[in-house]
């Protein structure tokens, strides 16, 4: 079982979740894939999304700018001419859209298409569950409400319940039998693999707007590695403890946040967040360098310690539970 500590404020968006929220919005994807063709007037724009108001399209064109995902140009620098084009920064968006299409077609019952009703509900309730630290709660043991409202201070006891429904209606969480005391709801796998967006967005956050969204904490770090350790599946072959560690500022220096694993014969036997105890293995890294390694494989910046193998194999494996079999590459 894993350690159940939850000390966060549960107020506002963690990392991550503004991005999500905003790719819920349908017509924000198809914008950056309409672009993603090349640079094009807002006339056409229009015609290529499936023709909305020019309000709505203007607004969403703000918006998009505003996060520098788009940039704006005269066309052979006729002043009537007037284009739109994906900077760096929206080009890297797609990808994050492209992940939480995968994670959305990966929905429990069915495929969500993304931009329906069905799918934005469901990443609504996977980002408002990061931000109010619920998915940090349930990713280390079922919870009833009664105990959801013991470790999240910050949320009145209506608050957490409307957000549990939420969850609960996406497929997110689940009910569990319980002692009579109380229902207990668990994380479903399907949750757990929203780590996959969930990193993806957080990374494009730190690369593209750091100082307009929350940086990357204690809670952040310890929910990611917690809701993933179940989805692991490594080499038979493989066994024994590791401690995956993100290192962040602190007032006394730095300080260290994650997990320790254990792997009996390839499977998770054990994860917890308290990192006290002797390891065979660690991996150490800063927070910008454990995302790219989840997202694209790359390694180089984590430090790996005692027995490597195990180390790399969990590494490897979180990357490809997350993000699938074939190396991500940027753009």
């Amino acid at each position: 079982m894993a350690t159940n500590t939850v000390n966060g404020s549960g107020n506002g968006a963690r990392s991550g979740a503004q991005t999500l929220l905003l790719l819920a919005a349908p017509l924000n994807v198809a914008i950056l894939r309409a672009l993603a063709e090349g640079p094009k007037q807002q006339v056409d724009l229009r015609h290529e999304t499936d023709t909305p108001a020019q309000t709505t399209l203007r607004a969403q064109l703000k918006r998009l700018e505003e996060v520098e995902a788009l940039e704006k140009h005269r066309r052979n620098r006729f002043p009537g001419v007037l284009e739109y084009d994906l900077s760096a920064a929206g080009r890297d968006l797609l990808f994050v859209a492209d992940t939480l299409e995968r994670w959305l077609g990966r929905a429990p019952d069915a495929p969500l298409p993304l931009g329906g009703n069905a799918a934005k509900a469901a990443i609504k309730a996977l980002a408002e569950g990061w931000s109010t630290t619920m998915l940090r709660a349930l990713a280390a043991n079922p919870l009833s409400l009664t105990e959801l409202d013991r470790v999240i201070a910050s949320l009145s006891y209506p608050s957490l319940e409307r957000r549990l429904a939420a969850l609960r209606l996406a497929g997110q969480v689940e009910a569990r039998p319980g002692d009579g005391r109380g229902t207990p709801y668990a994380v479903t796998a399907w949750a757990r693999e929203g780590v996959g967006p969930l990193a993806a967005a957080a990374r494009w956050e730190r690369c593209h707007m750091p100082c307009g969204t929350p940086p990357i904490g204690r809670i952040d770090a310890e929910a990611v590695f917690l809701l993933a350790a179940p989805l692991l599946r490594l080499s038979k072959d493989v066994s024994g403890s590791c401690r995956m560690a993100v290192e962040l500022p602190g007032k006394n220096g730095r300080r260290l946040a994650g997990v320790v694993i254990t792997v009996q014969k390839g499977q998770v036997e054990s994860y917890t967040s308290r990192l006290q105890g002797t390891p065979g293995a660690w991996a150490l890294g800063s927070a910008a360098a454990w995302l790219e390694a989840m997202v694209y494989a790359d390694t180089d910046s984590i430090e790996p310690g005692g027995d490597g193998r195990l180390a790399r194999a969990l590494i490897e494996c979180l990357h490809r539970t997350l993000f699938g079999a074939k190396r991500q590459v940027r753009s």
